[in-house]
């Protein structure tokens, strides 16, 4: 049997470790991407480690995320960033200059290379045909230290794509009906590779949609092949050097396969409150609509918004809808105002915001309360928006932009003849608000606002632990839920004293007062634990606050590695019924803990209140270990060095 493209980027690729699915392997990074809700840590763990420069062949530091300035926090961290990457050798997207995963898409990906990013849509690049895993900061400062980057070897389950997309359908309903299929622990272990006719049919942009949303089934990435299409993409951004095709073989074989027909696909919305919560649009349409929010990673490209203005062209968004459109890039936003489209965007009422990620990380444009907003976003977890009472609807740029229109969810179908955006032959290039290392590193001062606070420091595993339980959660806890963003909270992100007052607000305000209390303390978890962003510091306030052990049915990829990166135990449950005898304010007891972890995969723990004991398993590799006995990946590198 031939070879799958997924296993041959990874052979390429391996630093270590045997390509067996569910054994550890370590893969050598090529290429990284931080943004600035994540970097400033990453970048203060990569400091720590006292390497003078990045040693990947391409480090780009994105400011997109925190872009409302409220304060000096944002601004301060703005130019930390900066001054950073100046100094160590990263590239400077400024502010305004676009959402990271669009500008990588743009100007930086190339095929066949490895792609970590310190942001959990990541392998939006897999659109072009890289290997592109999000992870947390500390994992991407390691591969900025020319470290690898250790994760199981996951299965590979292909995609078949047959057919094609009939007028009004678009690639956000591909990704939206396999999340229907699959839900969002369908791709848990898995990288999801799209094959088959249909595949020749998507631009790049297309296929980002579906890379970028495959990050809601869990999967560890996305990829497409490198072909023909992808050429055409990176000659029109004058980049055709930088192309090469990678295919897979004609008898590869997979793990598992599921197939599309392109053909039957409808008009698909996600309903609240999950990305899988998926239903046809006419199932739902009249539905009052209160706001419509076009952009996000998932749906800003060029040709997004060109298909949205066209459809809004001299008419005029209904009375009772707040329009928002949010262009990915500013090489999208310029080339929209050169061409008139943006004129017909204003025109028809849109409100038009900077080309970051806005109101898609709460940062502005909060609904009005127990609002129906209907976004092109990719997460539409309760709160996420700003707005806990509001009903937060996913769907394509052309259900967005009829439900502007109308007033109400509406099945674009019914607004006549439909054109498909054809991508053109040479994008606008200009670079200017990209800014290069410094040619004289030795020079460049790294600046420090008040808001930048040292990195917290976790202690080695204590032996003996008796604890309370100090939460416990249902299936399906999001990072949002352990660590909220929005314009509030992430200002502080460089801040882990101030920003830890905020964990887990939103499920028990008094969270951080009960566990500084306690001094040490257990989280209980149902199945998915921490799915969502990858952001660290839903692993990094937890362990400030005394979080030692999270015990939960199953963990999502990325927080299970953070967690580990910072100290904090991740163990399951054996039988998972004994889930349902905890109780918030138990007291759970271990003894003689590092000799039970390195005997064997399961640990005895006694329930001081209810008199009865339990066991626990964990699925921690070997090196993964050594970090947690250490109390954390930062003092586990240091004791190696």
């Amino acid at each position: 049997m031939g070879e799958n493209l997924t296993r041959k980027l990874i052979a390429a690729h391996l630093a270590a470790g045997k390509m067996q699915p569910g054994t550890e392997i370590a893969l050598r990074i090529d290429q990284t991407l931080t943004q600035d809700a994540t970097g400033t840590m990453a970048y203060l763990q990569f400091e720590a480690m006292d390497v003078a420069r990045v040693k990947t062949q391409l480090s780009v530091s994105y400011v997109d995320h925190n872009t409302l300035q409220t304060g000096f926090e944002n601004a301060d961290d703005h130019r930390f960033l900066q001054t950073v990457a100046a100094k160590y050798g990263i590239y400077f997207s400024r502010p305004g200059n676009g959402i990271c995963h669009q500008v990588h898409l743009e100007r930086f990906g190339v095929p066949g290379k490895t792609l970590l990013g310190s942001d959990s849509h990541t392998p939006t690049a897999g659109g072009l045909g890289m290997l592109a895993i999000g992870a947390g900061g500390l994992d991407v400062a390691v591969a900025m230290a020319g470290g690898p980057f250790y994760l199981t070897m996951p299965q590979v389950m292909q995609v078949k794509l047959v057919g094609q997309l009939q007028p009004w359908v678009s690639a956000k309903d591909i990704i939206l009906e396999i999340l229907r299929r699959l839900s969002v622990k369908g791709g848990v272990g898995k990288i999801l590779e799209y094959t088959g006719e249909g595949v020749k049919t998507l631009s790049v942009p297309e296929r980002a949609t579906i890379t970028n949303m495959g990050a809601e089934l869990g999967a560890t990435s996305s990829i497409f092949p490198s072909d023909e299409v992808t050429r055409a993409f990176l000659t029109a951004q004058g980049r055709e050097e930088d192309w090469v095709e990678i295919l897979p073989d004609e008898d590869a074989a997979y793990d598992d396969t599921i197939v599309i027909d392109l053909s039957q696909l409808e008009p698909l919305v996600a309903c609240p409150h999950s990305p899988d919560a998926v239903k046809k649009v006419q199932e739902l349409e009249g539905l009052p609509v209160d706001q419509v929010a076009i952009g996000s990673c998932t749906n800003s490209s060029y040709a997004d918004l060109m298909q949205a203005a066209r459809i809004l062209r001299g008419k005029r968004v209904h009375d009772n809808v707040s329009l928002v459109i949010a262009p990915g890039s500013r090489q999208v936003l310029t080339m929209l105002a050169q061409n008139g489209a943006l004129a017909d965007l204003i025109t028809a009422g849109a409100r038009i915001l900077e080309s970051a990620c806005g109101p898609c990380i709460g940062m502005g444009q909060a609904p009005a309360s127990e609002a129906v907003s209907v976004r092109t976003f990719n997460r539409n977890f309760p709160g996420r928006s700003g707005t806990a009472s509001a009903d937060v609807y996913l769907a394509s740029p052309e259900v967005a932009a009829a439900a502007a229109l109308t007033g109400r969810l509406t099945d674009p179908r019914i607004l006549g003849a439909y054109e498909r955006i054809v991508l053109p032959e040479q994008f606008l290039l200009d670079d200017g608000m990209i800014i290069p290392p410094a040619a004289e590193p030795e020079r460049v001062e790294v600046v420090r606002g008040p808001n930048i606070k040292p990195l917290p420091i976790n202690h080695p595993l204590p032996t003996d632990l008796t604890a309370p339980v100090l939460l416990k959660v249902a299936d399906n806890i999001t990072t949002d839920h352990i660590m909220p963003a929005g314009a509030k909270i992430l200002p502080l992100r460089s801040n882990i004293p101030a920003i830890s007052e905020f964990a887990f607000a939103g499920i028990d305000p008094d969270f951080a007062t009960r566990a500084k209390a306690a001094g040490s303390g257990i989280v209980i978890g149902g199945h998915n634990y921490g799915q969502g962003s990858s952001r660290e510091h839903a692993a990094l306030a937890p362990m400030y606050l005394g979080v030692k052990i999270v015990l939960a049915k199953s963990f999502a990829r990325i927080h299970y590695a953070n967690l580990v990166n910072f100290g904090i135990l991740p163990l399951t449950f054996c039988d998972e019924a004994d889930y349902d005898e905890l109780q918030q304010d138990d007291v759970l007891s271990l003894t003689a803990l590092p000799a039970q972890l390195q005997a064997g995969r399961t640990i005895e723990i006694s329930n001081e209140t209810s008199g009865r004991s339990f066991t626990v398993q964990h699925d921690l590799t070997e090196r993964q270990l050594q970090i947690i006995l250490a109390g954390g990946l930062l003092n586990f590198t240091r004791s190696q060095a």
